[in-house]
């Protein structure tokens, strides 16, 4: 369970302290609030809009309906559309797709690292030569 403190700072944050965080085991609850207050709620680089974006795309994947339910309604506050939530979707299915394929081939790691250095290599240099909108 987490602290008395712990508890009067996550109903500041949420409204309530959800129900799930009695599930969190006494060492780790007051810690574990703490990454979602500092990752997840807080101010880093990333704005709160495209970690809604991150965070449904890995619920989608990881087939969470708890977290999809919740990150869905943060996007939603964040003002991300459906459409917008799909592609985040369809974008995370093509990379569980794709590292599928390539687990399942067993591709060489060392020569898909050597072939991605040079596509974007090879993209950079494309972006570099393309006329400026300017």
């Amino acid at each position: 369970m987490v602290s008395t403190e712990t508890q009067a700072e996550i109903a500041e944050y949420l409204g309530q302290v959800p129900s799930w965080i009695t599930a969190l085991p006494e060492p780790a609850a007051d810690h574990s609030w703490g990454i979602v207050r500092d990752l997840q709620l807080g101010e880093t680089e990333l704005e709160q809009r495209e970690k809604a974006l991150v965070a449904l795309g890995a619920a989608a994947a990881i087939q969470c309906p708890y977290c999809i339910r919740f990150h869905r309604a943060e996007a939603e506050l964040e003002g991300v559309t459906d459409a917008e939530m799909a592609e985040a979707i369809a974008v995370t299915s093509g990379v569980r797709y794709f590292s599928t394929v390539l687990h399942g081939a067993e591709v060489d790691r060392d020569e898909f690292a050597t072939e991605t250095a040079e596509i974007a290599e090879h993209v950079e240099e494309q972006q570099s030569a393309a006329p400026s909108d300017d």
